[in-house]
């Protein structure tokens, strides 16, 4: 399974942006998605989960209420909506997929396949 993030960049504090993650895999469906987020010098932290159908999701208090984790299985997409951006959210940005659960978790030990990241600025 190989896992691609797009749609990091540069954003003004309170601006948006929509990251996407295209999973090489024969039926998505069968995997739960997260998302994390790493800065310098910083562990890998938990920002999102999303499980097989995309009827539960689970969020980091840090963006509950201005992220919004979605998932396409048809199109074998993942989606990570950020509004209300701050600087520390700036980081990289990486999504994660496990076939070993049906519910996501918080913990970076849970998925088994991993993208490269993508990188997010936000600017004050």
């Amino acid at each position: 399974v190989q896992l691609v993030e797009s749609g990091g960049g540069w954003v003004q504090a309170g601006g948006s942006l929509t990251l996407s993650c295209e999973a090489s895999v024969r039926d998505l469906g069968y995997y739960a998605m997260g998302w994390f987020r790493q800065s310098p010098g910083m562990e890998r932290e938990f920002v999102a989960w999303i499980n097989w159908t995309g009827e539960k999701t689970s969020y980091a208090d840090s963006v509950k209420g201005r992220f919004t984790i979605s998932r396409d299985n048809a199109k074998n997409q993942g989606y990570l909506q950020l509004h209300s951006l701050k600087p520390e959210d700036t980081a990289s940005y990486y999504c994660a997929a496990s076939s070993r659960y049906y519910s996501g978790s918080p913990d970076p030990a849970g998925y088994d396949y991993w993208g490269q990241g993508t990188q997010v600025t936000v600017s004050s």
